[in-house]
């Protein structure tokens, strides 16, 4: 429920260095970095991913149940060779998605806010969740837990990471590799979501770990 990425010879090694070295400083770099100032938020994505438009993405976020507001910062990038706002939360996103939001707290969430609230954030995670939704038709199936863990990344900012993957009614399985934070009063919350087909997720490790361990917030 949501509340509204390390002599002779020397000289001649030198100089075969100095047009390997421009050649590197002409590269295209690997990563850009996605950043949302007003909440000291960032993280970074690989250079060949796309920014998807932010009022694509906010239609889709809405038209999936979520919705935008003042002081919301809603981003997403695809990793696709056709981007597509709909990757956001399909099961047809064959290659990764990074959706990342910030958004305040109302007066309840925040007297409300744990760990659990951050693992549902979301999609249900929790049993006592995946039960209540279960009962309201959520369509998703098959949950499986990968990985779950209590991070504090940064002064008061605090929250989970977690790796879980659902099947959807297609039948497509999806890995979804989320950090959830708050800060300290729990008046902010701070999200960042990988996902795609479970497939692609594996073959993408590596890149998607680099993108989520990336993500930082400066406490204010």
């Amino acid at each position: 429920m949501v509340y509204t990425p390390r002599h002779l010879g020397r000289w001649k090694f030198m100089l075969l260095a100095v047009p390997a070295l421009a050649v590197a400083g002409c590269a295209a770099p690997q990563f850009k970095y996605v950043t949302d100032s007003s909440a000291n938020t960032y993280f970074k994505v690989p250079h060949q991913w796309h920014k998807i438009a932010d009022s694509s993405l906010a239609a889709q976020l809405q038209r999936s149940g979520f919705s935008s507001g003042a002081g919301i910062w809603d981003t997403g990038y695809d990793a696709a060779g056709v981007p597509s706002a709909s990757h956001a939360l399909s099961s047809s996103a064959t290659k990764p998605f990074a959706l990342a939001l910030v958004a305040p707290l109302s007066q309840a969430a925040s007297n409300a806010m744990s760990y659990n609230l951050l693992r549902d954030f979301i999609l249900p995670v929790t049993a006592a969740q995946r039960q209540v939704a279960a009962k309201h038709g959520f369509p998703l199936r098959g949950f499986r837990l990968l990985a779950d863990s209590v991070i504090t990344p940064g002064t008061g900012v605090h929250g989970i990471r977690e790796i879980f993957s659902y099947t959807y009614p297609d039948g497509h399985t999806d890995t979804f590799d989320q950090v959830a934070l708050t800060n300290s009063n729990a008046t902010m919350v701070y999200l960042l979501l990988v996902h795609c087909t479970s497939t692609c997720y594996s073959k993408n490790t590596s890149q998607i770990d680099t993108v989520m361990t990336s993500f930082t917030v400066r406490n204010r």
